[in-house]
């Protein structure tokens, strides 16, 4: 089994938190439940969502809930809540801090590419590295995908070997 070193214990909500978040998006369910099995067996934090739309709003919703807090924050309010709001905040972030994004190319809706785009034209977001998948072996593809900003483009079936190389190259 491969993993990152150095990330905590097993067994507490504290070591879970400390391994990194992935946030992996495949439109096949057999392809996301692979990929997430792998991911996690390497000691990954995994979230998995079904498209492009879906990834971006989860990456979203941090900023969300920062509108929500300045929009709140100038009005009296009363003690109980302002109590509440900062633990709000706080769970949105934790839930929603990812360290690497790993997407297919092909998907409906929105590809991968498109995915990436969104992300490194994004001030929030473009620091997040974004792993493209496909099943295809298109040349032009994967140029076009690296030249974008793409940290790596695997082929599939993803091997626990690729997310070992992933792990050294871009998580550290």
């Amino acid at each position: 089994m491969m993993s990152c070193k150095g990330l905590g214990g097993e067994g507490s909500a504290a070591a879970a938190a400390a391994l990194p978040h992935v946030l992996a998006v495949d439109d096949s369910s057999v392809d996301r439940a692979v990929i997430s099995g792998i991911l996690r067996s390497s000691k990954f934090r995994v979230t998995a969502v079904d498209s492009g739309k879906r990834a971006l709003e989860l990456l979203g919703s941090v900023c969300v809930i920062f509108l929500n807090l300045n929009l709140l924050l100038p009005f009296r309010l009363c003690a109980s809540v302002l109590h509440v709001l900062p633990i709000t905040f706080v769970l949105g972030l934790q839930e929603a801090n990812v360290s690497m994004i790993i997407t297919d190319y092909w998907m409906p809706e929105m590809t991968g590419y498109e995915l990436l785009k969104k992300v490194k034209e994004s001030s929030k977001l473009k620091g997040i590295p974004v792993v493209i998948m496909s099943s295809e072996n298109v040349p032009t593809r994967i140029t076009r995908c690296m030249e974008e900003g793409a940290e790596d483009f695997l082929l599939k079936p993803v091997q626990p070997s690729d997310v070992s190389r992933l792990c050294n190259r871009v998580l550290r």
